[in-house]
C-alpha cells in the first residue's frame, strides 16, 4: 500500500469532499490586455508580459519571444491582477487549460487578460495540488463543455469558479504533490532529451527546406499569390455544427492544432443540409488559417488532397491554383514566409495579416516538373519528422499519455456521501 493510500484510509476512509472552486479559493482575477492601458515592447520596456506562450511544464519560462512592458504597465496590470507568489495561473482563452504556478516573487512580470490568477485558501487547498487537479481529465471535461466563442474558444470566469474539484485533507494533498513533482521532474528530463533530438531534426529539415525553396538569383519566374490563384473566404461553419458523419469539413483552428502539410481525410463532418450553404475546397486547394493566437500559426496552410469537396469555416481561406499543391504548401512553411507574416501581422489577442497583404506575397514558379521533384523530396522529410506513429514524436506522445494516466489515477477519489 502506498503512502497516499495509507493516508486516505486513515484520514478520509468514507470518501473525499467535492467543492466548487469558488468556495476554496480567496479570489480569481485576470491580467490585463494593452488596449488604451499600455503598449508592448516600448523602448523602456524591461519587464515581461506573460501569455500562454510562457507556460512550460507548470512554470513560467521567459524566452526571446516573450513580449516586454515597462514599469508603469506592470503597475497598471498589478492593480487588477494582484499577482503574487503562490498564485496558480490558468490560460482561459485560445489554448485553454494550460497551468503554471508562481514559484517566486513576480517582481518583473505580469499577465495578459487571457490568464486567470487563482489564490487558494491555504487552510484547505495547496496551490500545487490545485495546479495538478486543474489538469485532470474530470476538470477538463467540466470547463471544455462550457467553453464559448467561435474565433477563439474561451472559458468564462464564472465557469472556472463553478467547476467542482475533490478536496482531500491537506496531508493527502501534500503527499500527492510530492509524488507528482517527482514524476513530473523525471518525465520532463526524459521528454526534454527527446524534444531536443526532435528539434535538432526539425532544424535540419527547416534549413534543407529553405535551401530547396530559395530561388533568389536563379532563372525562375516570380509571381504574386494573387496572380497564380484565387482566394475564397470560408463561411458560417462553427464547432457546434460538427456531426458524427456527413460532409467533411475543416475548421480554421484545426489547421494549426491537428493537420500537417496535407490531408485526404477530415477530422470533422457536418450535415449535408448545412454543407449546401458553405464554401468548399476541392482537391489540390490550400486551406489557410486566417487568424490565430500568434504569428507562427496565422496563415498556416493544409493542402487538401481528398477526392471529395469539403466545407471550410469562416476565418479561413481557400486558395485555388494550378501549380503543384504540395510545392505551394511548402512555400507557406519557409522562413521567408514567416518574415513576411511578421511584417504584416496585426492584433494583440487575435493575430491576422493586414488586409490584402497575402495575395501580394511573391513566390517562385519553376516548371511543374521541378515543383514536383522538390515536393517529393520534402515529403520524405516531412513524413519522417511529423508522423506521430513512428520515431521520436510517437515516443514523446507515449510518455505524455503515461504521465497523464498516472496523474489522473492519483487525482481520482471516492466522493463523500453527505446524505
Amino acid at each position: 500500500m502506498s503512502r497516499i493510500d495509507e493516508l486516505i484510509l486513515k484520514l478520509c476512509p468514507d470518501g473525499v469532499r467535492y467543492s466548487k472552486l469558488e468556495t476554496v479559493v480567496q479570489s480569481i482575477k485576470t491580467g490585463l490586455n494593452p488596449r488604451d492601458n499600455f503598449k508592448l515592447n516600448t523602448e523602456d520596456a524591461s519587464n515581461y508580459y506573460v501569455t500562454v506562450k510562457e507556460f512550460t511544464t507548470g512554470k513560467i519560462v521567459f524566452t526571446n519571444k516573450t513580449d516586454k512592458i515597462n514599469d508603469k504597465a506592470v503597475n497598471i496590470i498589478q492593480n487588477r491582477s494582484q499577482l503574487e507568489h503562490g498564485d496558480v495561473l490558468f490560460s482561459g482563452i485560445g489554448t485553454i487549460g494550460k497551468v503554471a504556478i508562481v514559484d517566486k516573487e513576480p517582481d518583473n512580470w505580469n499577465c495578459s487578460e487571457s490568464v486567470f490568477l487563482i489564490k487558494a485558501k491555504p487552510d484547505v487547498l495547496l496551490p500545487k495540488y490545485l495546479m495538478y487537479i486543474l489538469c485532470s481529465d474530470d476538470v477538463k471535461r467540466q470547463y471544455e463543455s462550457q467553453s464559448v466563442g467561435s474565433t477563439l474558444r474561451g472559458v468564462r470566469m464564472g465557469t472556472l469558479a463553478g467547476i467542482v474539484i475533490p478536496i482531500p485533507p491537506l496531508e493527502v494533498q501534500e503527499e500527492i504533490v510530492k509524488t507528482l513533482d517527482l514524476f513530473t521532474e523525471l518525465e520532463a528530463e526524459l521528454e526534454a532529451e527527446l524534444e531536443a533530438e526532435l528539434e535538432a531534426r526539425k532544424t535540419q529539415f527547416t534549413h534543407y527546406r529553405d535551401a530547396l525553396l530559395h530561388f533568389e538569383g536563379k532563372d525562375v519566374e516570380w509571381k504574386s499569390l494573387g496572380e497564380i490563384g484565387q482566394f475564397i473566404r470560408g463561411n458560417g461553419l462553427q464547432k457546434k455544427d460538427f456531426t458524427e458523419s456527413g460532409v467533411g469539413c475543416i475548421h480554421y483552428g484545426q489547421i494549426y492544432t491537428y493537420y500537417g502539410t496535407y490531408a485526404n481525410k477530415t477530422k470533422s463532418f457536418i450535415s449535408p443540409e448545412l454543407a449546401k450553404k458553405l464554401k468548399k475546397a476541392s482537391k489540390n486547394d490550400l486551406i489557410i488559417a486566417g487568424v490565430s493566437e500568434n504569428v507562427d500559426d496565422v496563415c498556416k496552410a493544409v493542402v487538401w488532397l481528398g477526392d471529395e469537396d469539403i466545407c471550410v469555416s469562416g476565418d479561413a481561406f481557400i486558395f485555388k491554383h494550378k501549380q503543384n499543391p504540395k510545392f505551394i504548401g511548402y512555400l507557406f512553411q519557409t522562413s521567408m514566409f514567416l518574415e513576411f507574416k511578421k511584417k504584416y501581422a496585426q492584433g494583440a489577442k487575435v493575430t491576422r495579416l493586414q488586409s490584402g497583404s497575402l495575395p501580394k506575397y511573391l513566390v517562385p514558379i519553376p516548371p511543374l516538373e521541378e515543383q514536383e521533384r522538390i515536393a517529393n523530396i520534402l515529403d520524405k522529410f516531412d513524413t519522417l519528422i511529423n508522423n506521430i506513429s513512428i520515431g521520436f514524436p510517437a515516443e514523446i506522445k507515449a510518455r505524455r499519455e503515461q504521465y497523464e494516466y498516472y496523474r489522473n489515477r492519483l487525482l481520482t477519489f471516492k466522493e463523500l456521501n453527505n446524505g
